[in-house]
């Protein structure tokens, strides 16, 4: 059974939740963007038998606290968070699995300390979003323009859950019972019913991105033994050309290729946890 547990970061509160016996290897999942924990609902037990899994809220997502007043959510930061959320739990070395922006993060982490990371799970994702050089000003104008319009934006309310889970199934095309599980765990109650969780902070764009070859050069620094599980037909933001370039930097990476949509993992469990329990040395 999954167990809600709570890690205190210096400057951040940290719910996450946990499967599977703390005597098996450790494994920590970090979800995309404006989803939380409960996007490994679905995978997490699957590999409990072989793992000790800990699923994490991001900083301003879920259940977990949002960043101070008067501070943003850089990429960067979310490398602090693995980070800070790894040394809460006593873990010195351990593996990462990550979905999107989670993967995003894990890449870059699994990068820049490759001496913590003893194996790299990706699905639907290997480092972030990037932009071609010549399109930096417009991203930092637009990035600016809108953190300097916000102002305490408020969310939208809902009469109730099952309009919020509708709401998320027409934003991501996700089945019922994959935007429930997202859902229940992504929503306060609030005057007049339901609002998200999120903080409207994550909406804002980015002022700055790195360019494709940075992220290149990032993906090099990747020691751990590596699996990519990407969806077919492709994600429209990560073309398979891109993602293959990418993989190529990553010495001895597995790229697998299985049906389904940006939320595989949480749509059909089963093949992605074969991929898994088979690229580790688990499953035949």
């Amino acid at each position: 059974m999954p167990r809600e547990i709570t890690l205190e970061l210096p400057h951040q509160t940290i719910a996450a939740v946990a499967w599977g016996d703390p005597a098996l290897p450790p494994l920590l999942a970090v979800h995309g963007w404006l989803d939380n924990a409960a996007s490994f609902s679905a995978l997490a037990p699957l590999l409990a038998p072989h793992f000790h899994v800990v699923a994490i809220d991001l900083p301003g997502h879920g259940r977990s606290t949002h960043r101070p007043a008067g501070a943003w959510y850089h990429y960067v930061d979310y490398l602090g968070d693995l980070h800070g959320a790894a040394e809460a739990l006593g873990w010195r070395r351990y593996g990462l699995l990550g979905h999107s922006l989670g993967g995003a993060t894990a890449s870059a982490y699994a990068a820049a300390h490759p001496e913590r990371i003893e194996r790299l799970l990706l699905i639907e994702s290997l480092g972030p979003l990037t932009q071609p050089p010549e399109a930096a000003l417009e991203q930092l104008r637009k990035g600016l323009a809108e953190r300097e319009a916000y102002a305490n934006k408020t969310l939208r309310v809902f009469p109730d859950v099952e309009v919020a889970v509708a709401a998320r199934q027409a934003a991501n095309g996700l089945s019922a019972s994959a935007a429930r599980a997202l859902v229940e765990r992504g929503v306060r109650a609030v005057d007049g019913g339901w609002s998200w969780s999120s903080d409207p902070r994550l909406t804002l764009a980015s002022p700055l991105r790195y360019t494709e070859e940075q992220i290149q050069a990032i993906l090099r620094g990747i020691a751990a033994p590596t699996l990519m599980i990407l969806c077919e037909p492709a994600t429209s933001y990560l073309p398979g050309a891109r993602m293959q370039a990418r993989a190529d930097c990553v010495p001895g990476i597995r790229v697998a290729h299985l049906p389904g949509n940006h939320h595989l993992h949480l749509e059909n469990a089963g093949p992605v946890a074969d991929e898994i329990l088979r690229f580790c040395g688990f499953a035949a």
